[in-house]
């Protein structure tokens, strides 16, 4: 038999050193990893059985397992599609190696790690909570090699050929610890069983111990809603997602018509770690009369509700359906049109019954699901119903129908701004000053997919209804044709005044800027931004050029207060062409301030700093 020997990574070591010194009271979910992982095999092992008759015969699945309490010993045996020499490396050896790091930061930011278990791909590790070694025999579907697989979880393991199993699948061989006063004994009948019942009683396989099955087997949609507790959904959604936190909330699906499916799908309470990072992960499970098809079954629900997790099980669809075809299948765009409708109704009776939990759900995904605006126009009022956003009102959170309940009489529209991710700057933009004077309420949108909204809202929603009007455009403005005429006519009798300034102003920023304007829509701020009619904004700018893309130069206007004392004196200064060697450096600090209250870059923020301090030294 040859041998042979390999070392883990440093962070992998240091996460088995964390199992092996635990200290946590809940070791039960070893048992419930490790019969997780051996469902997981079985699936393979069916998929790889429908692709190739001759594998499915004489298939008698099952994760069986065995006890010897004198010797303590566990074995956890199923016969599954096993893995080879490079299989136990890789899945093994390497400790889920996307994720340990994660799970040491969340591990040592004070969450309890043994609630984080599976969330980052390090379940099988957590043996070593209860085992002194372990040992896995493996065979692997279509192979006549088997491996053994050992370590004690010291920083090493080895790999050496082993004698052939009987059939395909994994034996998980552990080496139980000693038993203190108050730990369980692991290898005691009555303990298995009540761990199986706990965390594995819907698991679709037989779990046999002895010569009995000790699960269900019942899939947890399948059973009748008065039958069901609130921890069991919590439960299952850990042992499909493997996420240690109860979910948000949970939609069962009963569909009985000309399509027959049922479902059960969840909302998690935290983000997925990868669910930014990788957009295709998770997802939906697909069953045929409760046989497991596939993970993450994209065409089940359109892409901007991927963070929802859950299973659809069909009684229409044929087992040896294929991958390439289920998109244009047509019973799955039924089930994705009712499974979608469905969703929607549920989120909208969340919406209002529990606002605060609503409210939870929308800081988390709301970024994601708004993007249904786009990429989904005939849904696009449902996405509008159900969206809130947050307001100058109270400081809190509306929807539009709540915002239109308190619209002024001869309001134009819903005012909105769109900017910066950072709620605060947001609140503290120029623009808002005048219609707060005025008190009128203005959306403010901090998600970079609101620039977007903004932008295709009233071509997407009925053009007919109340429009939603970005007040970065210097033509949005909340006075009336009255006020506006009056303004006019003052801005008219300013200009000669304002002509020198603008001059000047434009030779020192003129490759920065499309006009220079006198302002009195502005309260307190000395001047702000404004976008050019169908510009790209300095957000969406930002947004490009992290992304990548080459954006050309954005010029934009410069409206300066006329009404505040600074500009008044430029102004003064100006006219009477008084050459004054500090007028350069107020004009370009005046400009980089619009620019920071815009959320954007300054172009030389050292030049910035210098300018400020020869003023002060002058002004000292």
């Amino acid at each position: 038999m040859s041998e042979e020997k390999f070392y883990f990574q440093t962070e992998a070591a240091e996460l088995l050193k964390m199992m092996i010194n635990s200290v946590y009271s809940n070791r039960d979910i070893f048992l419930r990893e490790l019969i997780s992982n051996a469902s997981d095999a079985l699936d393979k092992r069916r998929i790889e059985s429908l692709k190739n008759t001759e594998l499915a015969e004489n298939l008698k699945p099952e994760i069986k397992i065995t006890a010897d309490k004198d010797k303590k010993i566990l074995t956890v045996s199923d016969n599954g599609i096993g893995m080879d020499h490079d299989d136990l490396i890789n899945y093994l050896g390497t400790i889920a190696k996307s994720g340990t790091k994660e799970f040491l930061q969340a591990a040592k930011s004070g969450e309890n790690p043994q609630n984080l278990i599976g969330q980052f791909g390090v379940g099988f590790y957590s043996v070593f909570m209860v085992a002194d070694k372990v040992e896995v025999t493996s065979r692997k579907l279509g192979s006549d090699e088997t491996y053994i697989f050992t370590s004690d979880g010291s920083g090493s393991y080895t790999i050496a050929t082993t004698e052939t199993r009987p059939e395909c699948g994994t034996d998980v061989k552990l080496f139980l610890r000693e038993v203190s006063d108050d730990n369980k004994n692991y290898a005691d009948e009555w303990v298995i069983k009540g761990i199986v019942n706990k965390y594995s009683d819907f698991i679709s396989w037989p779990v046999i111990f002895g010569d009995n099955v000790i699960n269900s087997q019942k899939a947890i949609w399948q059973k009748p809603e008065s039958e069901i507790k609130d921890d069991d959904y919590k439960e299952f959604y850990k042992h499909l997602t493997h996420d240690w936190r109860d979910p948000l909330m949970h939609i069962r699906i009963n569909a009985e018509g000309s399509t027959n499916f049922k479902g059960l799908l969840f909302i998690p309470s935290v983000a997925p770690f990868d669910l930014f990072m990788n957009p295709e992960s998770g997802g939906i499970s697909l069953y045929i009369n409760r046989v497991f098809i596939m993970n993450d079954c994209k065409y089940l629900i359109p892409d901007y509700m991927r963070f929802i997790r859950g299973v659809i099980d069909s009684e229409d669809l044929s087992l040896n359906i294929s991958r390439e075809i289920l998109q244009e299948e047509p019973i799955i765009k039924v089930i994705r049109r009712s499974t979608q409708r469905k969703i929607f109704n549920e989120l909208k009776k969340l919406l209002e019954n529990d606002r605060e939990k609503y409210i939870k759900f929308w800081t988390i995904f709301g970024k994601i699901f708004k993007e249904g605006f786009i990429n989904d126009r005939e849904h696009a009022k449902n996405i509008a119903e159900i969206s809130i956003f947050r307001s100058t009102h109270d400081d809190g959170w509306t929807t539009l129908e709540e915002y239109k309940s308190r619209m002024k009489p001869d309001q134009k529209g819903i005012y909105c701004l769109a900017g910066r991710d950072d709620l605060a700057a947001l609140k503290a933009s120029p623009k808002l000053e005048l219609f707060a004077q005025k008190g009128f309420e203005v959306l403010l949108m901090t998600d970079p997919v609101d620039e977007v909204i903004l932008n295709q809202a009233n071509f997407i929603l009925n053009p007919d209804e109340i429009k939603l009007l970005n007040i970065a455009q210097n033509d949005i403005t909340p006075n009336t044709d009255d006020e506006i005429k009056n303004i006019d006519e003052q801005l008219k009798n300013i200009e000669p005044e304002f002509k020198n300034l603008k001059g000047l102003v434009l030779k020192i920023l003129g490759e920065k800027l499309e006009d220079v304007k006198p302002s009195l829509s502005l309260v307190n701020s000395l001047a702000c931004l404004r976008e050019p009619k169908n510009a790209m904004s300095l957000q969406m700018e930002n947004i490009l050029r992290m992304a990548g893309q080459d954006v050309p130069v954005q010029k934009r206007i410069l409206e300066l207060n006329v009404s505040h004392p600074v500009i008044k004196k430029l102004m003064e200064l100006a006219k009477n062409n008084n050459d004054n060697e500090n007028l350069n450096d107020i004009i370009s600090i005046i400009y980089d301030q619009a620019l920071i209250l815009e959320g954007a870059r300054i172009d030389d923020p050292a030049e910035f700093v210098k300018r400020l301090n020869n003023l002060m030294e002058k002004v000292l």
